[in-house]
């Protein structure tokens, strides 16, 4: 091997490697509390200067992709497939393709590597995915027309009658993100779908297109169950249901599950009524809810505890989450990590002086009674959970309108929010 390439191969595998490993971190980003669009792009112009660095490398970056997909991991898988769907290299793609329908779990990172690449690349590609005999490529065609927001039209409805529950729940998923009003008869039809991710898929998408009362419906059986699709359904739910059916959602479901108070504080924030703000300040005396409980009158209130110094320190021999004691069988991660700590008298003190604002009865969110404008004000000033919230109500004030993407790519992110004013 030349020198050269000696000391090149060091520099490539980080790419490499710093890829894979700064997308499987953006899928946490994502999600949590205290990451906002700004904070979002940074994250995003680390990862692209390595994709940049693979690109250069040229047939080096993809060899070390390639030697990296013996991880099985689906950050390995989104930085392969980059490489070889930028290039259009049909034989690397099948070697992908293959690799990822015998290790499933690497299919997120094949998926998210075509809604990361710019459409140019995609040209030609994605028709021929939508064509294709095999159901995943048809899949992932149809994931890559929702994540970029372009409609795949015939390719879409075929999907929705296809035989394979994992292409219909894709479809019947893509209705809804992309606003096809005209197909809601169809999603209403696989309300009674027998695979679980198509009856919630259809729901779902219901909501979004403006049928409020049969998607209220459909979606109910979903919340008091366990499972992935809980929290989507309270977060469809809670938002399009009456308050005084909220308020008696979340009784039936405090009355079935007493131990569960964090669905109940949860689900508080969502609803969105200032009634519930005395409640969660109560709720913050408790260590294990604390923090919650703050989130959700962010939520109803729109105020930011840090900011406004209505926070304080982690209470003394507070443990969440796993630790260094091998014996401890808690590996669970802190699902409240990120969030301050709210300080109750300080938050009380707040809450005297304010609470005129907020007239209980009324749906908040944010701070304001639930309006396009100020949602569309969340979705670009907003933290990620609050944004994907914003970017949820402006589709279910405005039927028909495609749910706007919050794990997209920022810069592309940034150009969508100019568009929408």
């Amino acid at each position: 091997m030349p020198a050269t390439c000696k000391h090149i191969t060091p520099i490539v595998a980080q790419h490499a490697e710093e890829t894979a490993f700064l997308w499987s971190h953006r899928c946490v980003l994502v999600h949590m509390p205290h990451i906002g669009l700004s904070q979002l792009a940074k994250h995003d112009d680390r990862l692209a200067a390595h994709i940049d660095g693979l690109r250069v490398a040229g047939d080096r970056g993809w060899e070390l992709c390639e030697v990296q997909l013996e991880v099985g991991e689906p950050g390995e898988m989104f930085a392969a497939m980059l490489i070889a769907a930028e290039e259009k290299n049909a034989a690397k793609m099948d070697k992908l393709f293959a690799l990822a329908e015998s290790v499933p779990a690497m299919q997120t990172g094949l998926i998210a590597a075509f809604g990361w690449i710019s459409a140019q690349f995609l040209q030609g590609t994605i028709g021929g995915f939508l064509a294709s005999t095999s159901s995943f490529r048809r899949r992932v065609g149809i994931a890559c027309c929702a994540m970029h927001r372009v409609d795949p039209h015939e390719a879409l409805v075929a999907a929705i009658k296809d035989s394979d529950e994992v292409l219909r729940a894709q479809a019947l998923r893509a209705i809804g993100e992309l606003g096809r009003r005209d197909l809601m008869p169809v999603c209403e039809q696989h309300l009674r779908d027998e695979d679980v991710s198509c009856r919630f898929y259809a729901a779902s998408s219901t909501a979004l297109l403006g049928n409020h009362k049969i998607a209220i419906d459909a979606l109910q059986p979903f919340l008091p169950a366990t499972g992935p699709f809980k929290n989507k359904a309270m977060q469809l739910a809670l938002k399009i249901m009456p308050l005084t059916e909220a308020h008696q959602t979340l009784k039936t479901l405090a009355a079935n599950n007493p131990l569960d108070k964090r669905t109940l504080i949860k689900g508080a924030g969502i609803a969105g009524d200032p009634f519930y703000v005395p409640w969660l300040i109560k709720e913050m005396e408790i260590p294990a809810f604390a923090r919650l409980a703050g989130e959700s009158i962010g939520f109803i209130t729109g105020v930011d505890l840090a900011k406004l110094d209505l926070d304080r320190k982690p209470p003394e021999n507070f443990e969440s989450g796993p630790n260094d004691d091998p014996a401890d069988a808690n590996v669970a991660m802190d699902e409240d990590e990120n969030l301050p700590w709210p300080d109750p008298e300080k938050i009380q003190a707040w809450w005297n002086t304010n609470q005129h604002r907020f007239q209980s009865g009324i749906r908040h969110f944010m701070g304001e009674p639930v309006n396009i404008e100020h949602c569309k004000k969340a979705l670009r000033d907003g933290f990620q959970r609050q944004r994907v919230a914003a970017a949820l109500y402006l589709s279910l004030l405005q039927p028909g309108m495609p749910l706007f993407p919050t794990s997209a790519p920022a810069w592309r992110q940034q150009r969508w929010l100019a568009k929408i004013g």
